[in-house]
């Protein structure tokens, strides 16, 4: 009697203590600010070490063909966050200090939907998606929010302030309360990962989603002086090599808590690398251009995500994905509803499951400059409609920290490249697949009717600056 007493209590406490089979993973995302594909080891860079990075890729799945939604802060950022096409829910480019446009709060964000099954939800790092009051973080489903509300270099420091710009001081902030004004910033990734470890340890008896969007690195560039000089490309090396050791940081943590195989982390970019900083820029690797174009450069940036319960180690995904596809990819791996309103991400879970190799879309619609349409992914094909876009032509790398001015080039008619065997976008073969520019073009009016095209004169969301197209 003794005994069955006995081991009747014992299987009480182990079904007690047992993490239920259903209980949803939490979920860490983490985002940096125009890194560049070409930044880390994974992804070729032989100048930087990212250790960290490296495993977390080795450990889960990483995407050579991820694109961010749009080359540009703000865009690229509400694209993560709602599913959707930036120009869908109207939000164009960057916004500066005291915008009186940004998120607007009747949208449905990934923290709300998580929030509302339970989740603990908290933001460390840049915002950029509006600094007025309706606009901040705690409007938007995080339940706490300690960093800065918009672009680093949105300071009276700007290398061209007085000339073009007239920034106030930047602010770190607590929740909606200033700490303080910021003078220096060497301090703020391990700040921001200090304070993302302590919200997991917080709240580790519940899921919980961390939204780490670090400022760097963005210019102008801030290392911790351990950090400093360590790597071969520079201060933006060792600017790279922090945010490693944070993420290097922040998965210990899981995995002395015991929290690592039902976690999902993710880590990617919001654009692709700003050129014009010369050293102080990051790479994009093969692809051409970079922040600010819709070239390969300024869109197609790193996509790591790491969930030992569901994905397999060293899953390469090739097929292309899109920074639209995180809100329901984790809606779905946590087992929430999608919003009530129309969005535009798919679910990426069965590409990194491997139960499908293929892209939940036929095409992306690369969009710029207030709701400009410059060109169409259709599967492997590229289509550039004609545009002008900004280029450095092969000046890049000259002006380390301070921007060397842009150039104005044009695609006067339009060009088409497979990126397939094209991916560095060198040979337009236009001319030799006229059906594909025909079937391709007729895709791009398809979305001018809905997103609309400043350039072609097709009302879409820049008559509505901060609501919907579809409403």
């Amino acid at each position: 009697m003794k005994l069955y007493f006995l081991f009747g209590s014992l299987l009480l406490l182990f079904s007690c203590s047992k993490v239920p089979t259903d209980y949803p993973p939490n979920i860490i995302f983490i985002l940096t600010d125009d890194q560049g594909y070409g930044d880390l080891g994974v992804y070729g860079a032989t100048d930087i070490d990212t250790p960290n990075l490296d495993l977390m890729a080795e450990e889960g799945a990483y995407f050579t063909s991820y694109y961010a939604t749009q080359p540009v802060c703000s865009a690229s950022r509400a694209s993560i966050l709602t599913g959707c096409y930036p120009d869908r829910i109207g939000i164009h480019n960057a916004y500066s200090p005291g915008s009186k446009v940004g998120l607007n709060p009747e949208e449905t964000t990934l923290a709300e939907l998580l929030k509302a099954q339970g989740y603990a939800t908290g933001i460390f790092g840049k915002w950029h998606l509006g600094d007025a009051p309706k606009f901040l973080p705690r409007k938007h489903g995080f339940d706490t929010y300690y960093g800065i509300l918009y672009s680093n270099d949105m300071w009276p420091n700007h290398p061209q302030q007085g000339l073009g710009f007239n920034f106030p001081d930047i602010e770190l902030y607590e929740n909606e309360t200033p700490l303080r004004v910021l003078e220096d910033q060497t301090f703020l990734t391990k700040a921001l990962t200090d304070k993302a470890i302590d919200f997991i340890l917080e709240n580790k008896e519940k899921p919980f989603f961390v939204y780490l969007p670090h400022p760097q690195p963005h210019v102008p560039l801030f290392a911790a002086e351990d950090f400093q000089g360590t790597q071969g490309r520079g201060l933006y090396g060792d600017v790279i090599r922090e945010i490693d050791h944070s993420v290097g940081r922040i998965l210990e943590t899981l995995k002395t808590e015991g929290l690592e195989e039902n976690t999902i982390v993710v880590f990617t970019s919001d654009n692709g690398p700003w050129l014009s900083y010369g050293g102080h820029s990051g790479s994009s690797g093969i692809f051409r251009e970079g922040k600010g174009t819709n070239w390969e450069g300024g869109h197609r940036v790193p996509g790591i995500i790491r969930y030992p319960k569901k994905i397999r180690p060293n899953t390469r995904i090739d097929a292309p994905a899109m920074g639209i596809d995180w809100l329901p990819t984790l809606v779905a791996f946590s087992g929430g509803k999608l919003p009530e309103k129309k969005i535009d991400g798919a679910s990426l879970v069965p590409l990194l499951t491997g139960v499908s190799v293929r892209s939940p879309h036929d095409n992306f619609f690369f969009y710029y400059r207030t709701n400009e349409l410059h060109a169409v992914r259709h599967k492997n094909w590229k289509l550039y409609v004609p545009h002008t876009y900004r280029s450095l032509n092969g000046r890049e790398g000259t002006n380390d920290g301070f921007p060397v001015p842009y150039e104005m080039n044009e695609v006067n008619v339009a060009e088409l490249y497979n990126l397939d065997y094209d991916p560095m976008e060198q040979n337009d073969v236009a001319h030799l697949h006229s059906e594909m520019v025909a079937k391709i073009s007729k895709i791009a009016d398809s979305i001018r009717g809905v997103l609309g095209d400043r350039l072609t004169g097709v009302k879409g969301s820049e008559v509505r600056p901060v609501g919907r197209v579809d409403e």
